[in-house]
């Protein structure tokens, strides 16, 4: 049975950082494009970065490069999202996401999903 499931949010005031953890069972992160998606109060659900099973990482969310990273630890079969400098606009719920082999901007084509992490950021 494949579950994944997220950790690491909580309430930050903005320029703060925060380490999204997502640990997978079930599934080998490394054979999977492993994805970051957000979904803000009364928006659509968007892709923010996404490593593929062989590690090229694509960022979605151009002005997002510079203050979140998104990286992979296959020992521990988890990926991860560091986030900095954090703004109020970045106030979400964090989901990852597992998609057999490649990366894709769409919700539709990833197979595995967390139960998401709250990311709240004060001005």
């Amino acid at each position: 049975q494949v579950q994944v499931v997220e950790s690491g949010g909580g309430l930050v005031q903005a320029g703060g950082s925060l380490r999204l953890s997502c640990t997978a069972s079930g599934l080998t992160v490394s054979q999977h494009g492993m994805a970051w998606f957000r979904q803000a109060p009364g928006k659509e659900r968007e892709a923010v970065a996404c490593i593929t099973y062989y590690g090229d990482i694509i960022d979605y969310i151009d002005p997002m490069k510079d203050r979140f990273t998104i990286s992979r630890d296959n020992a521990k079969n988890a990926l991860y999202l560091q986030m900095s400098k954090l703004k109020p606009e970045d106030t979400a719920m964090y989901y990852c996401a597992a998609r057999y082999l490649g990366c894709s901007r769409s919700q539709e084509d990833y197979t595995s999903w967390g139960q998401g992490t709250q990311v709240t950021v004060s001005s």
